[in-house]
């Protein structure tokens, strides 16, 4: 009886730990579903990135832009592992190709070629990278899940290098190094 007893009591401990557990899986999964979207914006950025960075490489004219090209496709390719890394570990899907917006930038830039080309990448690259500067900010500061936290945070250096080249690559062809409206 004493050992029925004791087989109870072990069987309705483990059974109110796995709830336990479950209940506590269940909230980490509800935190970081805020910090998904992030994640799935910043694979489809790192995709267009690459897309960009070879377009660049192929369209472009001069040296400056044909070198921050090859530099978007390797650090945005490096950045897209991770991102894609943590949603493996999260269990979540993530998109495969750039948004529509992004394709249809892809497009038009596809369009030009030489100094037209080159003008407008910048132009993009300043803009796009002002913008995912101030988004990954936001997520390392505010994100609920420490691992989100740690891939916006380790990002940001990197953007702000790449606005720093694009920057001076626009001042090399003449335009201005600031934010626009877009292409």
């Amino acid at each position: 009886m004493r050992y029925l007893l004791i087989l109870t009591v072990t069987i309705a401990t483990c059974f109110a730990t796995e709830a336990q557990t479950s209940t506590q899986t269940r909230a980490g999964t509800a935190a970081n579903h805020n910090d998904q979207p992030f994640l799935r914006e910043a694979v489809q950025g790192n995709l267009a990135e690459i897309q960009l960075g070879q377009l660049a490489q192929k369209n472009g004219s001069s040296p400056a832009v044909k070198q921050f090209g090859e530099r978007m496709v390797t650090d945005h390719t490096n950045l897209l592992e991770q991102a894609r890394s943590v949603a493996s570990e999260k269990g979540i899907t993530v998109p495969v190709r750039p948004s529509a917006k992004q394709q249809a930038t892809y497009r038009s830039l596809e369009a030009k070629t030489g100094s037209a080309f080159d003008k407008a990448y910048i132009t993009d690259m300043i803009n796009d990278h002002t913008h995912d500067i101030a988004a990954f900010q936001q997520e390392a500061n505010s994100a609920s899940d420490p691992d989100m936290r740690s891939l916006a945070s380790k990002a940001i250096p990197i953007m702000q290098e790449h606005l720093r080249l694009a920057e001076n690559a626009a001042r090399q062809l003449g335009i201005p190094a600031t934010p626009s409206g877009g292409l």
